[in-house]
């Protein structure tokens, strides 16, 4: 017998569409590879994307972790974390040392350029929102804070909801 597939969703509301437009854009603009190049050289940081955003997730939970737990956490591949961690290493950014629960495995964590060097780079991605807004109001600024926070923490709980298997919840 085949499974009853599940019924289509209901359509997105207007609103829906217009945020997932923006947020799309949003994402376009900021993978683009002539930005990323740009405030490598801004923040004199040489590092590849991928790179770049290990280096600004370790910077922003500063507990050692386990090459294998980092990758999870950013959902992709081990190898291509330990390809990143590798040039990371070299650069003085990272060091490995022994997991104090099991011997055998590593954990991995910023040495004090590391986390200098992902300083610079927030401070160079600072500047450039900064002068986006330059003319946003206070208020203004404050309230897309406040509202960015809120979308970015709902969407990851939802997304962890969705991997874990359980029912979204409803606001």
């Amino acid at each position: 017998m085949t499974p009853t597939p599940p019924a289509p969703p209901s359509p997105a509301s207007g609103e829906v569409t217009e945020i997932e437009r923006h947020f799309n854009r949003l994402t376009v603009h900021s993978g683009r590879m002539r930005r990323h190049e740009k405030i490598m050289a801004a923040s004199g940081v040489p590092l590849d994307r991928a790179a770049a955003g290990i280096l600004r997730h370790l910077s922003s939970d500063p507990a050692p972790q386990r090459p294998g737990v980092l990758a999870a956490r950013l959902s992709v591949e081990a190898s291509h974390v330990t390809r990143q961690l590798g040039q990371l290493e070299k650069a003085g950014y990272l060091v490995r040392t022994p997991d104090p629960d099991d011997r055998r495995a590593q954990r991995v964590h910023l040495t004090d350029s590391g986390r200098e060097a992902a300083q610079r780079v927030r401070e160079v991605s600072r500047r450039s929102i900064d002068q986006a807004l330059a003319e946003w109001s206070p208020e203004d600024r404050g309230r897309l804070a406040a509202l960015f926070g809120r979308m970015v923490s709902d969407f990851l709980t939802h997304s962890e909801a969705e991997i874990q298997g359980e029912a979204p919840r409803r606001t």
